[in-house]
């Protein structure tokens, strides 16, 4: 069985999923970062080339691809509840843990990035956060077994309380 990380950008599932892999012996998987290797560019050359569509595609190729093994702990972007069948195919084989944080912290936390390109034209940063956070938070609500508030916590204080959750779980047989 996985363990996936969804949220929006800026939640830490990035360094979580890292701290989870060391902690629980499990390879660690970004999905981002396998998007980019596969397509060999970076993600604002992909939605540049191809829009966000085609990054979409992608994403799904690599659920596809990660949704069929095991053992995994997998960071997935921020949009890849965007589609339902992905969430569909991460949870056949996975317990879905839900980062969440307030606007106002991702924002904080993610502000002086430019790895990504805006997801609505003409707001503020912080408007595109808020009405995009706005948007997804029922979506990653519905996906998720458990919930985190990652706002007063620490990565690696996260990362316990996802490894508490996970040992409690009821055996599956």
């Amino acid at each position: 069985m996985n363990i996936v990380l969804i949220g929006y950008r800026g939640t830490g599932k990035s360094e979580v999923g890292r701290i989870l892999a060391a902690r629980l012996k499990r390879a660690y998987v970004g999905m981002d970062s396998e998007i980019e290797n596969r397509a060999g560019m970076p993600i604002p050359e992909i939605v540049k080339k191809f829009g966000w569509p085609g990054f979409r595609d992608r994403e799904s190729e690599v659920v596809r691809d990660l949704s069929g093994q095991d053992h995994l702990i997998i960071d997935t972007g921020g949009g890849v509840i965007e589609r339902s069948e992905n969430i569909k195919l991460l949870k056949k084989n996975a317990m879905v843990f839900w980062l969440k944080a307030t606007t106002d912290v991702i924002v904080s936390r993610i502000q002086d990035s430019a790895d990504r390109p805006a997801l609505i034209n003409g707001k503020t940063f912080t408007e595109e956060v808020a009405e995009v956070l706005d948007r997804r938070t029922p979506v990653y609500r519905s996906a998720a077994d458990h919930e985190i508030d990652t706002d007063p916590l620490t990565p690696a204080a996260v990362a316990e309380q996802v490894i508490s959750r996970w040992s409690s779980r009821p055996e599956k047989h």
